[in-house]
């Protein structure tokens, strides 16, 4: 007999719809999965027929085919168990019920019929409601995740028998449901704040800036200075994240299996810092069978590369396409799979391969050679993708015992809402949602600037040695201190200010 059973695999951070069909013919005990099954996928016959006779059920001693369509994508992960099991039962009379195809089934087996979690669910959900099917069977542990998505039943089972309960009427579990403004507040909030972080009040500035207009940003000091402390308290001056990008965000977690149960939604901007010895394929992702990275892991939050010279230069150098495009393509002769990737860069690293160039309480013992070397390991083109450069100086004793506490991060954060929205409201229409996003038609219909501001600039570009690579940063920044200001023109203030901010442009000579 021919039964078939709908599951989903994942491709990238989709889920498509598979067909799990199951063919029982006379012949000598063996079973074979067809469609491109992948080690795992193989496995599954031997984890299906422990748990299905172990669950008290017959395993029928015949041939059987299982087929899983479509066969021109490779399948992968153990989600496949469950279809696979009952889509025998189904086959051989266990369950009779025809409404098993008006669910999509996922999950992994164990050897005695429990049904474990697995990878994917919110996208997997996401794919069942739009394919119009009345529900989604899942292990338990992936509920409350896959209720995220509305207008779907979401039932979550523990066991192989209670699905076939199900299917008999002998047991009606109750479908699971989430309250999501509930859950999107109360997990909407950060252990970290930017006023525990003594003095730098430039540098706070710059970060607010850099939120404020999703400006990339680096950061560079001596060591201790507090180039991390500030770094892992930005996402909480970022503007708040919306539930769409919080669904978007939590899909690309949920397929690499690093959500907990207990917080199905993340409603917080992420924070990335992956070690310095990384690989080009884990930050931007692939391998054979290719993941997201950590560039994707960042989606609407930060990548923060702390020491950044001691990168690897081709480490850095695939960075580019991320930060031009906002998203990632791998591609292999069978696939080419996109992730997200529309971060904000926060990198921070010494002035000088001792540490101290410029440091006025240490000697630096480091020529001018060694320090364009080291500096020489962050190319052009990937600093050409960095708005802000800042300086963060080290700290005296005064500033350290200070009592006086900073803003807090929830006032700094108002003023950055208010600076995106009038961006927004600035760009409507177009694919460009930050200033830091401008190209070259919108600095010259949205930065213009007076005379004085071009004589600034001017000095600043040939008396401080400033790259040309400067002037349209500045532009871009000077448009953003504006809107934090609520100023509709941009003044010789704002453009002064802006100048500031790029310090790695400047000549040794000047330092």
């Amino acid at each position: 007999m021919l039964a078939k059973v709908l599951s989903a695999g994942i491709l990238g951070v989709d889920a498509y719809l598979v067909e799990v069909e199951a063919d029982i013919s006379p012949g000598l005990p063996a079973m074979s999965i067809v469609g491109l099954p992948e080690g795992a996928v193989r496995e599954s016959k031997d984890r299906v027929k422990s748990a299905i006779k172990n669950s008290g059920y017959e395993f029928p001693p015949r041939r059987i085919t299982i087929n899983m369509a479509p066969a021109d994508i490779k399948k992968e992960g153990t989600s496949y168990d469950l279809p696979i099991a009952l889509s025998i039962l189904y086959a051989n009379n266990t369950i009779k019920n025809e409404r098993i195809n008006q669910y999509m089934i996922v999950g992994e087996l164990s050897l005695d019929g429990r049904i474990k979690s697995i990878p994917g669910p919110l996208p997997i959900s996401l794919t069942a409601r739009n394919k119009n099917l009345k529900g989604l069977i899942l292990p338990e542990e992936n509920a409350k995740e896959a209720a995220i998505v509305k207008g779907i039943e979401i039932l979550g089972m523990e066991h192989l028998h209670q699905i076939i309960g199900f299917f008999s009427g002998e047991y009606n579990p109750k479908p699971v449901s989430v309250d999501l403004e509930k859950l999107f507040s109360e997990t909407r909030s950060y252990n970290l704040d930017l006023n525990e972080v003594k003095g730098q009040e430039h540098g706070k500035r710059a970060i607010e800036i850099a939120a404020g207009g999703g400006h990339n940003i680096l950061m560079i000091g001596p060591p201790g200075a507090g180039k991390t402390m500030i770094a892992k308290r930005i996402p909480t001056i970022l503007p708040d994240l919306a539930f769409e990008e919080a669904v978007e965000t939590t899909k690309i977690h949920s397929v690499m299996g690093l959500l907990v149960s207990k917080k199905p939604l993340i409603s917080t901007r992420p924070f990335r810092s992956p070690h310095h010895t990384i690989s080009d394929a884990s930050l931007v992702g692939g391998g054979t069978y290719p993941r997201a990275g950590e560039v994707s892991l960042a989606h609407h939050g930060v990548l923060f590369l702390d020491e950044l010279p001691e990168f690897k230069k081709n480490v850095l150098e695939v960075l580019r396409q991320p930060l031009e495009d906002g998203k990632v393509t791998i591609s292999r002769v069978s696939t080419s799979i996109t992730y997200p990737a529309n971060f904000m860069l926060v990198a921070a690293m010494n002035p000088c391969p001792c540490g101290y160039y410029s440091d006025q309480y240490h000697e630096c013992s480091c020529n001018i050679s060694q320090i364009q070397r080291y500096r020489a390991k962050i190319s052009g083109p990937l600093l050409d993708r960095i708005d802000i450069h800042i300086e963060v100086p080290a700290l005296r004793y005064k500033e350290l015992s200070s009592k006086r506490e900073g803003e807090p991060s929830y006032v700094i954060r108002k003023r950055v809402n208010n600076c995106r929205k009038i961006q927004i409201e600035r760009f409507k229409g177009t694919k460009i949602y930050c200033n830091a996003r401008m190209t070259q038609r919108y600095i010259k219909k949205y930065c213009w600037i007076d005379d004085s501001s071009q004589k600034l600039l001017q000095t600043a570009i040939d008396k401080l040695g400033l790259s040309a690579r400067a002037y349209t940063r500045i532009l871009k920044i000077s448009r953003t201190i504006a809107d934090l200001s609520n100023e509709e023109n941009i003044s010789s203030a704002h453009v002064s200010e802006a100048i500031q901010y790029r310090s790695l442009d400047r000549d040794f000579r000047f330092r």
